[in-house]
């Protein structure tokens, strides 16, 4: 599933981001959801969350 919907990603699950500093290159970073940062709900780039480890990114894929 692609994380372009808020309603899909909650607290907990495990996701992968893209980096502000990996967006070049579209390398993946997998993580636990702390907190969702996007408000609309829904955006073409992916929901930007915060990650339980406090890197902050947007979902490509949930796990």
């Amino acid at each position: 599933m692609n994380g372009q919907n808020r309603k899909d990603i909650s607290p907990g699950i495990e996701v992968d981001i893209v980096l502000k500093k990996d967006q070049r290159s579209g390398k993946l970073t997998r993580g636990t959801v702390k907190d969702i940062l996007t408000n609309s709900s829904q955006h073409p780039h992916g929901i930007k969350v915060r990650l339980q480890d406090g890197q902050v990114g947007r979902v490509k894929n949930i796990v």
